[in-house]
């Protein structure tokens, strides 16, 4: 498949409107042909082209369709995507990837019987800071890390009202949420633990699913990889925090391409797309042959453009593809991991060989 991909978008909330649509008419070479709204047909003042359509069953009957993208809650994702794979579509899916380890793995399974490409949309792996963050372990300017901390605060102690994802359903709470990105970017940078500790909790009144989050990565190395989150912090903590033998990196702030694109803007039409300010760069203190070094590091642009990109080359068999399913799928058994040490008071080992670094 060399020529144009026609691509069907599922649900046009948030994730779709936000992240997905604007990103996915980014890229030449893919086309958004249809969404599916059930109620409205909102797309239509931003892509005029488009087709809207009410049912997935008119997306997955059309055979010009090759993509299909899933932007509904995550308790709706193995539905979708298994009805996606099976009408013979490629599939890309929001994350988190599925509730449960299990369900990835079945569908994992439908992709490969029937040759198509599933990926799960970790767009958090090119965020700038994360790219950033890559090239720092990869050019070994921190030594060796001992110790990683990875947080998304926020301050919101009062619940006022509820969406899906503060339900009380399989998949929900702001560990699956916002903790899936963290885990996934960990996994990406030092491969899989040896142990994981976790504590995982409702703290506002009111709570259906948990709004905290405690999470330790141990590895024989000795490294430690903590991942946490809190929805009672006002004065901001570093976003990225690694410690090595040669020196530290801190990095605050979150990366500016969802900002941008909440505000409405089109990667394809914004000058140095996903560039950070100066004032945002992250701050090192290390040694580099021999020599102090302290400063800052300006932060690698981030692009979500080039998850799309990749997807499609993929499709098209001139890539290999970035977020591969069954990472996506180890993310979620860490989770489910880490929820039963929350349950039990334990650190739970890990049952898998470790692995090698991604970076």
């Amino acid at each position: 498949m060399n020529g144009t991909i026609r691509v069907g978008l599922i649900g046009y909330g948030f994730a779709g409107s936000v992240f997905h649509a604007p990103v996915i008419t980014s890229v030449p070479g893919l086309e958004l042909t249809k969404v599916v709204e059930r109620r409205s047909a909102k797309s239509k003042a931003r892509y005029p082209e488009v087709e809207v359509v009410h049912g997935v069953e008119e997306l997955y009957a059309d055979e010009t369709i090759d993509l299909v993208v899933v932007t509904t809650p995550s308790t709706d994702h193995y539905a979708f995507v298994k009805n996606a794979l099976l009408a013979g579509k490629h599939v890309v899916v929001e994350k988190p990837f599925t509730p449960t380890a299990k369900e990835a793995d079945e569908l994992i399974a439908h992709a490969k019987e029937k040759g198509k490409v599933l990926s799960v949309f970790h767009n958090r792996r090119f965020d700038g800071d994360f790219l950033t963050l890559r090239e720092l372990l990869r050019q070994g300017l921190l030594g060796e890390v001992m110790e990683a901390e990875f947080r998304w605060d926020g301050f919101d102690p009062v619940l006022r009202s509820t969406n899906w994802r503060e339900g009380n359903l399989p998949g929900t709470g702001v560990f699956y949420d916002l903790g899936v990105h963290l885990m996934d970017q960990a996994l990406t940078l030092f491969g899989l633990p040896s142990s994981i500790a976790g504590d995982v909790r409702m703290q506002r009144e009111g709570a259906e699913a948990h709004d905290y989050f405690d999470v330790a990565l141990l590895y024989e190395s000795g490294l430690k990889v903590r991942l946490k989150s809190s929805k009672f912090v006002r004065e901001a903590s570093p976003r990225y925090a690694l410690y090595g033998s040669n020196g530290s990196f801190v990095k605050h702030g979150i990366d500016p391409q969802e900002a941008a694109l909440i505000a409405g803007a089109q990667p394809s039409a914004v000058r140095n797309w996903g560039k950070e300010p100066r004032e945002r760069w992250g701050k090192i203190n290390t040694s580099v042959g021999g020599l102090h070094v302290e400063g800052v590091i300006e932060t690698v642009a981030g692009s979500y453009v080039d998850y799309y990109r990749n997807v499609m080359a993929h499709i098209q068999g001139q890539a290999e593809l970035e977020v591969k399913p069954e990472e996506a799928r180890l993310a979620i058994q860490l989770i489910e991991l880490a929820l039963q040490s929350s349950e039990e008071g334990r650190a739970m080992p890990v049952p898998f060989a470790v692995a090698a670094p991604l970076v």
